[in-house]
C-alpha cells in the first residue's frame, strides 16, 4: 500500500469537500496533527475510523486503500490487491513480531542468570542480594509473559491433525506443553489434541 499515494488522495477529496484539515479532524474527533500525517504519507487512518473518514469524503475504503477513484469494472480487481497487500503486510509484521520475541525471550533470560549469579558470589549485603534476585526474577517473568503475548498472537498454529489455522487463548499457549514454536494444543476445529506448530499465513 502506497501511503504517500493515499495520502495525497486523501488531501485531494478534502479539499473537494471543501474542508480545512482542522474542519476534517473535528468531524472525525481527532487532531488535525493525525489528518496532516496521513496527507504526508507518515501514517495511514485507523481501521477503527477508516469508515467515518470514508462517510465524510464521500469515498469507498476500497478506494481509500487504493488512493485512486476506481471505476466500477476495476474495483473487484483492486479490493483484491488491496486485500491481498493487507495480508502481505500482516505477515511481514508477524514475522517481525516473532523476533522480536525471541529477543525479548533471550534478554530477559540472560538478565536473570546474570544477576543470579551476582547475586550468589559477589559480596553484599543480604537485603541488596535479595533484591537483585527479586528483579530479576519480576524482569524475567515479564519479559516471558510479553513473548508468550507474542507467540500467541502473532501468525497461526496449525492442527497437525485436520490442518485448521487457528489463534489459541493465552491461557491455551500458556499450559501447553512445547518445543519451540510448536505446541501440544487442542483444536478448536477437530477438538484432536496434538502437536501445533506456528505458522505465519492463513
Amino acid at each position: 500500500m502506497d501511503q504517500m499515494k493515499v495520502g495525497k488522495f486523501i488531501a485531494e477529496c478534502r479539499k473537494k469537500r471543501g474542508l480545512t484539515q482542522m474542519q476534517l479532524a473535528e468531524k472525525l474527533n481527532i487532531t488535525d496533527r493525525a489528518v496532516s500525517k496521513w496527507e504526508n504519507g507518515k501514517a495511514m487512518p485507523d481501521s477503527g475510523i477508516m469508515l467515518d473518514l470514508c462517510e465524510e469524503l464521500q469515498i469507498s475504503v476500497n478506494e481509500l486503500l487504493s488512493g485512486e477513484v476506481i471505476n466500477m469494472e476495476a474495483y473487484n480487481v483492486k479490493a483484491e490487491e488491496n486485500l491481498l497487500e493487507m495480508k502481505r503486510q500482516k505477515e511481514e509484521a508477524d514475522k517481525r513480531l516473532l523476533r522480536l520475541e525471541w529477543v525479548i525471550g533471550y534478554t530477559s533470560s540472560i538478565t536473570f542468570m546474570v544477576l543470579i549469579f551476582i547475586a550468589s558470589f559477589i559480596e553484599m549485603q543480604s537485603w541488596m542480594r535479595i533484591a537483585l534476585i527479586v528483579f530479576g526474577f519480576i524482569t524475567f517473568m515479564i519479559g516471558m509473559h510479553n513473548a508468550l503475548r507474542i507467540e500467541q498472537t502473532a501468525g497461526y498454529y496449525e492442527c497437525a491433525k485436520c490442518h485448521h489455522k487457528y489463534v489459541p487463548t493465552y491461557q491455551s499457549v500458556l499450559f501447553a506443553m512445547h518445543s519451540g514454536r510448536t505446541r501440544y494444543m487442542k483444536c478448536p476445529n477437530c477438538n484432536e489434541k496434538s502437536w501445533n506448530r506456528k505458522v505465519i499465513s492463513k
